[in-house]
């Protein structure tokens, strides 16, 4: 008996071995870079955007609204309206049901996946409701609440708020294993708290080494494996079980978002400098930049498209920077009216 599970396990690590170099030997024959620029327009500034694969539409925040999207024509096919400082969007497939975070109005609101109608609004204790994350295992919703420095959840079918928790720091992305754990990036300590989500508590949290002010956050799956990108040009990979910091490597400056193509073997981080950084997995426990690919300055969130290996991107067009006052120590430049952009990057052959 026992001489069988030997074997059996040897086989299950042989297995996931060729398949890792499988993956590494893909990834080294794929490119990628930017294939399409849609002109959507419109008012309103922009901050996460969400992927429907089922039925290819981009869920875009637009401080007001969310614009949606036609991901393949670019075309703007509906809105999510009422959502007043919107900064995510979840998505529950299995729900058939979105979920919007409303940082303004410290709200939820819940929407139809098919016909974009509005079923709900629901009012949470967290302040500045940020990130929203559905996890599928739990059926629970998480906003992580960056004023008030915890996470609501939300029963995603009662739509009701089931419980508060409290995180050490000001909570960035987050991403769930599917199999009971979310990990979210917690910017002003530059560690990442480990979340149950069905008792909804903070297990533990993980050091980030050198990697200073995360933001956004990816997952493998298959290798239990974290991709954190931060502040400071560097994407931190963890091992997601334990903690371990298994390597780094630099990226682009001004980071928001993470992406990890399973299929792949690839990461990937969006830059607000105007570059997409592309990373191959070479192996679970070694990493090498692969390119920097060239986008638009501002494009620093991103959604992605892991079927069709496609990366969705978001900014606009800048104009001057205006002179630095006591209301606005720190000025952003302007935005140039009616330039807003998605910008689809995708691989090939």
């Amino acid at each position: 008996m026992h001489i069988k599970m030997l074997i059996r396990t040897i086989f299950i690590i042989c297995l996931l071995g060729s398949h890792s170099a499988q993956s590494a030997q893909t990834a080294a024959n794929v490119e990628f870079k930017l294939v399409n620029r849609y002109h959507v327009g419109g008012d309103g500034k922009w901050d996460l955007l969400a992927f429907d694969a089922q039925r290819h539409r981009l869920f875009v925040s637009r401080t007001t609204h969310v614009q949606v999207v036609d991901a393949d024509s670019g075309k703007v096919i509906g809105e999510i309206p009422g959502t007043d400082g919107v900064h995510g969007i979840a998505l529950a497939d299995d729900l058939n049901t979105g979920f919007t975070s409303n940082g303004k109005s410290n709200s939820v609101t819940a929407f139809d996946l098919v016909t974009l109608k509005v079923i709900a609004t629901i009012n949470i204790a967290g302040l500045n409701p940020d990130v929203i994350l559905y996890d599928p295992k739990s059926k629970h919703i998480f906003t992580f609440n960056g004023r008030s420095a915890n996470a609501t959840v939300i029963d995603a079918l009662s739509l009701k708020e089931i419980a508060t928790i409290a995180l050490p720091g000001k909570p960035e992305l987050a991403v769930s294993d599917n199999a009971g754990k979310v990990y979210v990036n917690i910017e002003d300590k530059n560690e990442i708290a480990v979340i149950d989500s069905d008792s909804d508590k903070v297990l533990g949290n993980y050091t980030l080494g050198n990697g200073v002010e995360p933001t956004g956050l990816a997952i493998d799956l298959q290798h239990e494996r974290l991709f954190s990108v931060c502040a400071n040009r560097k994407m931190v990979i963890l091992d997601s079980v334990t903690g371990r910091i298994v390597s780094e490597v630099d990226i682009g400056e001004g980071p928001d978002s993470a992406a990890f193509d399973q299929d792949l073997g690839i990461a990937f981080s969006s830059n607000g400098d105007g570059t997409l950084t592309v990373v191959k997995e070479d192996d679970p426990d070694h990493f090498s930049v692969m390119k920097n690919i060239k986008t638009q300055k501002g494009a620093r969130t991103m959604a992605y498209d892991a079927i069709n290996h496609r990366a969705y991107l978001v900014t606009a067009s800048f104009g001057k920077t205006p002179p630095a006052s006591a209301e606005q120590p720190k000025p952003r430049p302007t935005i140039i009216p009616d330039s807003f952009v998605v910008l689809v990057v995708s691989s090939y052959p």
